[in-house]
């Protein structure tokens, strides 16, 4: 055999085992770890196959301000949850980027604080009929999320809770919601309409803000306060009707909703009024909001106007 093929035949060899090699190191590296999240909980994670599971019954908490396999989020695809547990602690699966999906067993009625918080592969969950409690920022930054119905019980959609839900497209709420909290639906960039309960009172601080495919939005007749920049920079908003109910419209709420037509107010509304599409106090002394796409070429302001307010 001529020294050519020797050393061919040798570097074959080598080439084999360093292959081999490097397939015993990547079993060697898949690792269980485990512990306690409650209780009456214990945890489990495979990061070979991805699963974390969560086994026992009961609240599912812990000391830290993150969960105990927060270390390891980047190893967890799938999620196993046992039917007795009541609770997801704060943070649960904060940042776990490669989690698609999830199934929640029924015993849930309550989600803590951001839970799925920037679970970025996330498309799909189905939420519990018995839960009741959804906590601030559970959702937020779920990029891939499409859809979402929220069960009857729960009453307040808190701060944060679908923020930067880019690709979410549709929301059910139930009639039990009574308030929206600040940032809740922020930058949901995808969302082209929702309708709120009749039940809503309050829509929070920039609720709205950024979700600039969002061309209508029903106010119900129970609301009473929209805060500043609620629906700001929502760029395709075209119209808005305030209810006889509403009595405080706080700063900027409509800034930069560069499509909106018109306003209209309710007749027997206490504390504002419209004109041609434009909002006013009711007393017309202020001009709260001209929508920047009404048509007209030119304005005359009333006389009886006496201030024009910030972004108006």
């Amino acid at each position: 055999m001529s020294i050519k093929k020797k050393l061919c035949l040798f570097l074959a060899f080598v080439c084999t085992a360093v292959l081999a090699v490097g397939a015993l190191t990547l079993t060697a590296k898949a690792q269980t770890y485990s512990g306690t999240c409650g209780d009456n909980l214990t945890w489990t994670l495979d990061t070979g196959t991805g699963t974390l599971t969560i086994s026992g019954e009961g609240e599912m908490k812990y000391a830290t301000t993150n969960s105990p396999w927060y270390g390891y989020r980047s190893s967890i695809k799938n999620v196993e949850l046992p039917d007795k547990l009541t609770s997801i602690g704060n943070n649960a699966f904060y940042n776990c980027n490669n989690l698609t999906s999830i199934t929640l067993p029924n015993s849930v009625t309550s989600i803590g604080a951001g839970v799925f918080r920037n679970c970025s592969s996330l498309i799909s969950i189905t939420i519990p009929d018995g839960v009741t409690s959804i906590g601030d920022s559970a959702f937020g930054g779920c990029s891939s999320l499409t859809s979402i119905t929220i069960p009857e019980g729960v009453t307040n959609i808190r701060s944060d809770t679908f923020s930067s839900c880019t690709s979410l497209t549709s929301i059910t709420l139930p009639n039990s919601v009574k308030s929206i909290g600040w940032y809740a639906f922020q930058n949901c960039s995808s969302l082209t309409s929702i309708t709120l309960p009749d039940n809503v009172t309050s829509i929070g601080f920039m609720a709205f803000a950024f979700c600039d495919n969002l061309t209508s939005v029903n106010i119900p007749k129970g609301i009473t306060s929209i805060e500043g920049g609620a629906f700001s920079y929502c760029s395709s908003l075209t119209s808005i009707t305030i209810p006889e109910g509403v009595t405080s419209i706080g700063k900027d709420a409509f800034n930069e909703c560069n499509s909106l037509e018109y306003i209209d107010v309710d007749i027997n509304n206490s504390q504002y009024s419209s004109l041609d599409g434009i909002l006013f106090s009711k007393t017309k002394d202020l001009l709260i909001k001209y929508p920047p796409s009404n048509g007209f070429f030119s304005y005359i302001i009333p006389n009886e106007v006496k201030s024009i307010g910030s972004s108006a």
